[in-house]
């Protein structure tokens, strides 16, 4: 690939990570940086908009999980109002941090050339002060122009113990320092050296490619074979897309870049800021974001509150009704309640550990589970029997595929279906039906503009997703 000399700043955006702190909302196959704040916008989209408002900034990198592709590719869409090239390298699984920086680095140099100047962001970060992050970003620039390897530190306001820190001096790093108990890290806020350690970065594509073949040339060498041998297209939004070839990648070591790269960097630099940020890394933070009324409650969604003090409480669709506690965390999701004391919001990690030890599906999805052809929402299910509501959008398609154990009736609500059941293919209007006997090869597209609305009544001895054989698809999917 050629390389662009007039690119300026290339925004990577790592958007992986489980978010189990932020359970039931935040799930395997809908994390954390796609939560929707009370703005409407997600995680995701604002870290998006943060890069595209850069000065110099033509195309945005994202490194995330293959199975979250589309989804995210769904979430740039709606924001992405200038047509800004976006690119991708999909992982078929979690190798951590370093080999992330790795992968992009290595298709920053290869198509931007060495001297092209990489801004890493994490997907599920918040920022309130756009302008001061441009003025660090700025700063960070011109010290990674001069082969700096540039980290941000966030000036603390007060003793947190869920981030790690930096001690500097000026621009130089002193250290860095694991996550500290309370009286550390009351001690760290009043020293007035340390920062917090925000996991952003920024330096050259050649200055990394040096310190990865100085500290860790394994993973260097390991992402570079895997990406040798990965597939590369133009993806949809005008950029390129990467899927890394899964036996290749999973010989790449997991390690964090802050191990591999950073505590044994001798270029490394730190740029102080006070930019509003936060990790949104609890139900505490992310409730700390509402408007609290006079008993220092927030509530998002509908409540009744009788007696009830310094409390958060989310519902996207229930009435929640409380009285005479305090101190509590409600958030509830149509398939699942969490309650806990706010001063163990950290310890939620542990029910999704337990769900994921289990097998129990409330780890992985929601009731509505997004696909690349749209949404599906089961409604109701028992033995024998499950429904959903189905909603394809226009000019998408579902593949052609077959059970073995159900069989599927079709009703169209809204829209207009075309349907393949065995050698037939036939249109279902609004209003009519259709059934698919087990064993049929089946396929449902929409071949119109608007949406199209469906309620599926499966039947059968085994109901499960896994109940599918694919012959044919549009996303690439086995």
């Amino acid at each position: 690939m050629q390389y662009e000399e007039h690119v300026n700043l290339l925004p990577i955006i790592l958007c992986g990570g489980a978010g189990s702190r932020l359970w039931p909302v935040s799930r395997e196959s809908h994390p954390k940086p796609f939560i929707r704040l009370a703005d409407g916008e997600s995680l995701l989209q604002k870290a998006f908009l943060r890069a595209a408002r850069l000065v110099g900034v033509d195309e945005v990198l994202t490194v995330t999980n293959r199975d979250l592709f589309f989804k995210t590719e769904d979430e740039y869409r709606e924001v992405n109002a200038t047509g800004l090239a976006t690119s991708f390298i999909l992982e078929p699984f979690g190798r951590n941090t370093a080999a992330a920086i790795a992968a992009a680095t290595l298709y920053a140099a290869a198509t931007h050339g060495e001297q092209a100047v990489m801004l890493v962001l994490a997907a599920d970060h918040l920022i309130n002060d756009q302008s001061a992050f441009a003025d660090a970003v700025e700063k960070a620039s011109q010290l990674a122009k001069g082969g700096r390897v540039v980290t941000f530190g966030v000036e603390p306001d007060s003793p947190e113990t869920a981030y790690g820190y930096i001690e500097a001096d000026g621009t130089d790093i002193v250290r860095f320092v694991e996550k500290p108990d309370l009286a550390r890290a009351q001690q760290y806020l009043e020293s007035g050296r340390f920062l917090w350690n925000s996991g952003m970065f920024c330096f050259t594509a050649g200055t990394m490619l040096r310190e990865l073949a100085e500290h860790c040339p394994d993973i260097l060498d390991s992402v570079k074979a895997c990406i040798d041998a990965s597939p590369s297209s133009t993806s949809a939004g005008g950029g390129t897309q990467i899927r890394l070839e899964p036996n290749s990648f999973g010989a790449v070591p997991d390690v964090s870049v802050d191990y591999a790269v950073m505590e044994k960097c001798r270029q490394g630099s730190v740029v102080p800021c006070s930019i509003g940020w936060s990790d949104v890394g609890s139900w505490t933070a992310l409730g700390d974001l509402a408007t609290p009324d006079e008993h220092g409650n927030r509530v998002e969604g509908e409540a009744l509150l009788v007696d009830v003090k310094n409390s958060y409480l989310q519902s996207s669709e229930r009435l929640i009704g409380a009285v005479g506690v305090e101190n509590l965390i409600v958030i509830d999701t149509p398939d699942a309640l969490l309650i806990a004391t706010r001063s163990r919001a950290q310890d939620v990690k542990q029910i999704y550990a337990e769900l994921k030890a289990t097998g129990h599906e409330a780890y992985k999805v929601h009731r509505t589970v997004h696909r690349p052809w749209g949404t599906y929402t089961v409604l109701e299910e028992g033995p024998r029997f499950k429904i959903k509501r189905i909603i394809v959008k226009p000019g998408a398609s579902l593949s052609l595929q077959m059970h073995h154990h159900r069989s599927e009736h079709w009703i169209v609500v809204s829209g207009m279906a075309r349907v393949v059941n065995g050698d037939d293919a036939f249109f279902v209007s609004t209003n009519e039906s259709t059934y698919i006997p087990a064993g049929h090869k089946h396929r449902l597209e929409n071949p119109g503009v608007v949406d199209l609305v469906m309620i599926e009544v499966q039947s059968g001895e085994y109901l499960g997703e896994d109940d599918i054989v694919r012959f044919e698809d549009n996303y690439g999917r086995t």
